[in-house]
């Protein structure tokens, strides 16, 4: 483990910023938060970032780009391991990381669809990945019980865009499905996942929906929009 501190290059709403935040919250190590215009990168980004996207964790003079490959190293220099010990519980926490991902990338088509139809669709879509993941939790109040885990840092943000969605509109998102409920209000309340993002967090992530130009873009200047109307 490197004995300077680490930084972390990230973005302001980015949700795989959000994964890396936690980790290195819940493993106590320190590090610097650098926040950068995505849509402005400086040079110097583009230089340790080939991918162009954030997060970038600078260790040393080595930079790791992807929050999958960031987690996974914290993972394995720092104490206090967030898989299961178990490889099979492992595999499957990692299954249902990737998971996580599909589900933000559903919510980014959700938030960028033009029209009402594809909307529909991309809703669809998304309420069926939630009921699946309430299938999927166990007894709770986290992924698999009482401890907090890697699979829950990448669910956490997540549930901040049905925070948002929800004031837009009542779409319907996660009806029926208790254990999502109980596990999202789980999450809302742990300290690590509250202090991965600023406290103006929502209201830069409505008005950020809001500058899409999409069909939800739209919505939020109608009145409350519902699930089947919109």
């Amino acid at each position: 483990m490197t004995t300077e501190p680490y930084v972390l290059i990230s973005h302001a709403l980015c949700p795989y910023v959000q994964r890396a935040v936690i980790t290195l919250t819940e493993k106590a190590v320190p590090f610097r938060r650098i926040d950068i215009d995505l849509a402005s990168k400086p040079d110097w980004f583009r230089a340790v970032s080939p991918l162009g996207r954030v997060p970038v964790l600078q260790v040393g003079d080595a930079a790791l780009f992807e929050s999958a490959v960031i987690v996974e190293y914290l993972e394995e220099v720092t104490g206090g391991p967030m898989h299961p010990a178990d490889p099979l519980d492992k595999a499957r926490h990692r299954a249902w990381i990737e998971m996580a991902s599909a589900t933000l990338d559903t919510i980014a088509g959700l938030y960028a669809a033009p029209d009402a139809p594809v909307f529909e669709a991309k809703r669809t879509a998304l309420a069926d990945r939630l009921a699946r993941l309430n299938d999927g939790l166990g007894e709770g109040p986290y992924f698999s019980g009482p401890a907090f885990r890697l699979v829950d840092a990448a669910w956490a943000p997540v549930f901040r865009y049905l925070d948002a969605f929800e004031a837009i509109g009542a779409f319907g998102l996660q009806d029926g499905a208790r254990r999502v409920a109980a596990y999202r209000t789980a999450l809302a309340a742990r300290p690590s996942v509250r202090s991965a993002v600023a406290v103006d967090y929502p209201a830069r992530l409505l008005d950020f929906l809001r500058r899409r130009g999409s069909h939800l873009s739209r919505l939020m200047d109608q009145p409350l929009a519902v699930a089947g109307t919109a």
